[in-house]
């Protein structure tokens, strides 16, 4: 404690002496401390700072800007060795994009801060547009990451550092939500307020990418690599496709024998159960055997389905479904055409718990407990997306005795439902 308080110290020192020296070797000494130390640490540093006498906002702009040049620094790693139609290569190259557009948003504010007033900055203001569109599509990468990457990392027992990669993902979010109220705002009064409130975001941005970039790329890919097997990486390369890409497009998929060989081994296990003493028995039980291979029908209480018709009609429902079963673990989602969230195959025997953000985990518990002790028997839950209005619920499942069996969530955009009115009697040509 008492070290850290020493550099935190130090550091405050350094700083206040670059204020009046342009010197290098302050400068290369402050770069050396600012990588010593954690991002909360500088925060603080900076915050107290701000509270000092005769330390302008200009003075701890320019801590920032050592700080994001040290960040700049880190990035820079030794090139992960895969192919290119790897997953991590794709993340790899989705990070140049999100580490370019933070910095040339970065740059664009700064000379933003430079002007005096509205219409000096106008011009310049205008050009914000372009990242909001941009920072959007930064979601197909973190979709990717919390849909596909992570599930696979947390069935191999590595569960902390997807969470903390996954919190940073809803920081940068509500970042980009701040940004959006700041320019959907009529009646900017006051230019100062303006251009400190875009310098924080847009500070707050570079920093963030920066060290989320610096810690995957030298302790999540690297582990992602030593755990996860070729045929997961084929696996998740395939629901990144169904999620799809923020930047650019990459190499297909090639071809794998894992398919094939993996055929053989069935082709020549029922070859083996063949190759018998063949008795009229033995022909009689392979005749049943293979006939109820073949058999794929779904018996229910109230009828029954192929497992073709099954998957059809749960994917042609107007809402999107997910079965968590008694242990908390995702078991079924369908598929359908325009689902609301993100789900990936990956996600099937994920705890829910880790389906969620940090922020949404305590919630998840309290309506599960609910639902197993009988507290409840319905929770739900609205919010709006843009143009959608989107409606969750929950809903426990029993069986005939009222033992727990799972939770249901069933989701769908109500939008077009509020707008219905009058009757409609009549089939449309």
């Amino acid at each position: 404690m008492s070290e850290l308080f020493n550099k935190k110290e130090y550091l405050k020192s350094l700083l206040k002496r670059l204020k009046n020296e342009n010197n290098e070797e302050i400068k290369k000494e402050v770069k050396k401390l600012l990588s010593e130390i954690s991002p909360l640490e500088i925060a603080i540093v900076e915050q107290e700072l701000s509270k000092e006498n005769g330390m302008t906002v200009d003075d701890v702009r320019n801590v920032c800007n050592i700080h994001i040049d040290v960040l700049k620094s880190k990035t820079v790693n030794k090139k992960l060795d895969v192919p290119e139609w790897h997953p991590i290569h794709i993340l790899v190259k989705e990070h140049e994009f999100m580490q370019n557009e933070v910095t040339n948003f970065k740059s664009l504010v700064d000379q933003i801060y430079s002007k005096n007033n509205f219409s000096d900055a106008m011009l310049l203001i205008l050009k914000i547009q372009n990242f909001t569109e941009n920072f959007e599509n930064f979601e197909f990468y973190f979709q990717k990451e919390e849909n596909a990457l992570f599930p696979i990392l947390e069935k191999h027992g590595i569960e902390k550092p997807p969470m903390v990669m996954w919190k940073e993902h809803d920081i940068f979010r509500d970042l980009r939500k701040r940004l959006k109220n700041l320019r959907n705002k009529e009646n900017h009064d006051n230019f100062e307020i303006f251009k400190n409130s875009i310098w924080k975001i847009a500070t707050g941005m570079i920093e963030l990418i920066l060290n989320h970039i610096h810690k995957e790329h030298s302790i999540l890919f690297p582990s992602a690599l030593e755990t996860i097997t070729e045929k997961e990486w084929i696996e998740i390369r395939k629901e990144f496709d169904k999620i799809g890409y923020c930047c650019f497009t990459p190499k297909p998929l090639p071809k794998f024998n894992l398919n094939k060989e993996e055929k053989n081994v069935n082709i020549n296990n029922d070859r083996d159960e063949i190759n018998e003493d063949v008795t009229l028995d033995n022909i009689i039980e392979l005749i049943k055997k293979f006939s109820k291979k073949q058999s794929d029908k779904i018996k229910l209480p109230s009828g029954e389905f192929t497992l073709q018709q099954l998957i059809a009609v749960l994917n042609a429902l107007p809402v999107d479904i997910t079965f968590v079963d008694e242990k908390d673990e995702v078991k079924y989602f369908n598929e359908t055409k325009d689902r609301i969230f993100v789900r990936s195959r990956t996600i099937i025997g994920r705890k829910v718990q880790n389906c969620h953000p940090e922020k949404s985990i305590e919630i998840v518990n309290r309506i599960l407990s609910d639902f197993k002790s009988g507290k409840r028997d319905k929770a739900d839950f609205w919010l709006k997306m843009g143009e959608k209005y989107i409606y969750i619920q929950y809903f426990p499942v029993r069986n005939e005795k009222g033992e727990y069996l799972g939770t249901l969530e069933v989701t769908q955009d109500i939008a077009p439902i509020k707008k219905i009115e009058g009757e409609k009697r009549i089939y449309d040509d």
